[in-house]
């Protein structure tokens, strides 16, 4: 139990870590390449803060541990919506472009939706893996298309992208980072396999709580930093964009490792809905979201906890 617990304590800190610089190498990156807002927000932060959660996810589909994969997708989408959305509101009200809130908020609904159709019979094979992971190839390339339409409308992301070492050097970190999150990754699922078996508790339910969560910092962290710094933009990018790779990348991904049966996670694949539905009316109406959404939303996810529970 000892030796589980540092393993998941030493997995959160590579991931948190590793994933952190890799955001930070893509972004600097990025903007050297001179990509738009969405790109920046949805597309390169959002698909790298989700890096955790495929790493985990497909790390557990091998193992045999599909429950915990699919459980880490719903506990990762919820907590992005709840969690992260609602703590970076809270210390300070975000408003965006509307086009932009419902445009990648429409694409994020449709990918929930997808993964919980895909799911809800208690199945996640290798073929549905397969349509989830083209559908997902389908919205980069989309999002893609919208960074084109929208390059004019760029941000500077000063506290991640000044400075550096330069294109070549940034990507070269990206890579080692990279490969750190992967070991992040396995010392996780090991360790939350251990803690499972000797509390007796379900797969699903690790996934659902404590490695969902784990893989959602780098979400929170860079969520709260664009909070801080008024990146309004880049946070709500973030947390969609991360969204639509979870839904449709990482549970693809899992579905193609170890595509097989799962545990019936009907009530939260529920919530996962009703979260996106109430993060997306919230930040709609009025185009913005003030604090004490952000608590509403917080409170969302302690009423999730629950329920996994």
């Amino acid at each position: 139990m000892t030796l589980a617990l540092v393993y998941v304590a030493a997995g959160l800190v590579l991931l948190t870590v590793a994933a952190d610089r890799l955001v930070v190498a893509a972004a600097r990156v990025a903007r050297a390449l001179g990509v738009s807002v969405v790109l920046i927000g949805a597309l390169v932060i959002g698909a790298g803060t989700s890096a955790p959660e495929l790493l985990v996810s497909v790390v557990a589909a091998l193992r045999g541990e599909l429950d915990m994969a699919v459980g880490n997708v719903i506990g990762s989408n919820v907590a992005n919506l709840t969690l992260v959305l609602g703590a970076a509101v809270v210390i300070r009200p975000a408003a965006g472009h509307l086009h932009t809130i419902r445009r990648e908020g429409v694409l994020m609904a449709l990918a929930v939706a997808g993964f919980v159709a895909v799911t809800w019979d208690g199945t996640l094979s290798v073929s549905e893996g397969a349509i989830l992971a083209t559908a997902g190839i389908g919205a980069t390339l989309l999002l893609l298309f919208w960074s084109r339409a929208d390059a004019g409308s760029r941000i500077g992301v000063v506290d991640m992208t000044e400075g550096g070492l330069g294109t070549g050097a940034e990507l070269a970190i990206a890579v080692a980072a990279l490969a750190a999150t992967l070991g992040g990754a396995d010392l996780l699922v090991r360790g939350a396999r251990t803690i499972a078996e000797v509390l007796d508790l379900s797969e699903g339910f690790i996934g659902l709580t404590l490695v969902a969560i784990g893989t959602s910092l780098p979400e929170l962290a860079t969520a709260v930093a664009a909070a801080r710094r008024g990146q309004n933009d880049l946070l709500i990018g973030n947390v969609l964009g991360s969204n639509i790779f979870n839904s449709l990348g990482v549970a693809g991904a899992a579905g193609i490792a170890g595509g097989g049966a799962i545990a019936g996670f009907h009530p939260t694949l529920a919530f996962s809905v009703a979260a996106a539905a109430l993060a997306g009316t919230l930040a709609a109406t009025g185009n913005k979201l003030v604090r004490w959404e952000g608590i509403l939303l917080v409170a969302a996810f302690a009423g999730f906890i629950a329920l996994a529970f």
